[in-house]
């Protein structure tokens, strides 16, 4: 079995202390941005509503272009401005690098050394040394890698506006969760061996918004079991928009725009890769290690006022899952259903209400990235390059619309562009249609 090590994308920083800041706009991606993170526009796993791309492909057929990307690296193509940005690692992590690719021709147009260093740290082998997703909208690009540093770009010339170094976090296995973005700011979960906390810094200029610290007091907890490797996603529920954040052994709900925590659930799990999600007044999320659970727990209606305690809701859990939740691939929510595919290659329909399973289908083989949901069908890619196409039905079981196998495999989650896929495989980024 895996261990909690292999996650997918973490990153942290921190800065000199700063007074909150002002009240950003809502959530959502700058105009530029068609991707702006491994998630999509809604950060739900959704293409657009007019998008229908190819459901078939191998290595040559459907392929508008196909570039080679050097190195390795788990993070997911984000697109914006007629660019797709990924990041990489050469030198065996010593070289951390920002690559950027015109969506139309496949032409790399930037490949930037973003950081260096003599010694990249232990990393498990599941993992890579750029394994955290970019987040792109408003000319900025964000690429994270982990404890070596959080870095803002310049979309158009790829240079380097501002970089936080600073952060001190030791995973020993590697980076996990991606920065996310919220108005003026960008906010990233640090949850590590030495330390757990959510900050914030000002996306133009890199000063520190807020930083707090996880609630969670672990005790004599051994510290693998302090880390978490999630990314945030925030969601307005009662009138306020809510920063859904997983940590190792609790879920929390903070005041993007403050930092306060809202609320928390006590789950007992670590490790956490999956992204939470909201289901009508419900957050769902995996427990991660040692064996994950799918859980569903009731939003509070009236969190605290500023200042005032948090609401623990740990006893208001609406219903739990044990069969098949995963690891890394997140869920995706459509009509009421969840999609679910376990790192061991089992998919599932659950009710997202009750949480009873629909249909079971195993798929074979093993997953890290999370389903695509595009043109009303639902796109599942493996390690091994395995893809499966179902189409979800009202009945017991799925349509399968196509199942093939491709000469790579797939760590990171596809993107959509109109009518197109950016897929990165384990060598190459492609654009299929």
């Amino acid at each position: 079995m895996r261990n909690s090590f292999f996650a997918a994308t973490i990153l942290c920083a921190a800065t000199a202390n700063a007074a909150p800041a002002p009240q950003p706009p809502p959530p959502g991606p700058a105009i530029d941005a068609i991707w702006p993170d491994f998630r999509g526009p809604a950060r739900d796993g959704h293409a657009p509503a007019d998008a229908r791309p190819p459901t078939r492909w191998s290595d040559t057929d459907r392929v508008k272009w196909r570039t080679p990307i050097p190195g390795q690296g788990h993070s997911s193509p984000v697109v914006a401005g007629g660019r797709v940005w990924l990041t990489t690692a050469l030198d065996d992590g010593r070289s951390m690098h920002a690559v950027c690719v015109d969506s139309a021709d496949g032409r790399v147009l930037h490949d930037v050394e973003v950081f260096a260093t003599s010694y990249p740290g232990p990393k498990h082998a599941f993992n890579s040394y750029a394994s955290p997703t970019p987040a792109v909208g408003g000319g900025r690009v964000f690429v994270s890698f982990g404890t070596h540093g959080l870095a803002c770009l310049d979309a158009g010339t790829a240079k380097v506006v501002w970089a936080a170094r600073d952060l001190d976090l030791h995973f020993e296995t590697g980076a996990g969760s991606s920065p996310v973005l919220y108005g003026e700011m960008v906010i990233l979960e640090c949850d590590a061996v030495n330390a757990q906390y959510v900050v914030a810094f000002d996306a133009a200029t890199g000063k520190q918004a807020w930083k707090t610290p996880r609630s969670k007091a672990f005790g004599p907890t051994m510290t693998n079991k302090r880390r978490a490797f999630s990314t945030a996603v925030i969601q307005p529920i009662g009138g306020r928009d809510v920063l859904l954040s997983l940590g190792a052994q609790r879920m929390y709900g903070y005041d993007p725009a403050t930092g306060q925590e809202l609320w928390h659930v006590d789950h007992g799990g670590y490790s956490n890769a999956a992204r939470p999600l909201y289901a009508d007044g419900l957050v769902v999320f995996s427990t991660g290690y040692d064996k994950a659970d799918l859980v569903a727990a009731r939003v509070p209606a009236d969190p605290p006022a500023p200042g005032g305690k948090p609401i623990d809701a740990s006893g208001d859990v609406a219903w739990r899952q044990k069969q098949g939740a995963p690891y890394k691939p997140t869920p995706t929510l459509v009509d009421g259903r969840l999609y679910v595919v376990a790192d061991t290659g089992v998919a599932r329909c659950l009710d997202a209400k009750t949480g009873n399973v629909i249909w079971t289908k195993r798929l074979g083989q093993t997953y890290s990235a999370s389903p695509l949901y595009a043109g009303g069908l639902l796109y599942f890619l493996s390690e091994k390059g395995q893809v499966d196409v179902l189409k979800p039905g009202g009945g017991a079981e799925p349509t399968v619309v196509a199942s093939f196998t491709t000469d790579e495999g797939y760590f990171a989650s596809p993107a959509v562009v109109g009518n197109a896929l950016i897929l990165r495989t384990t060598g190459h980024l492609y654009r299929v249609e």
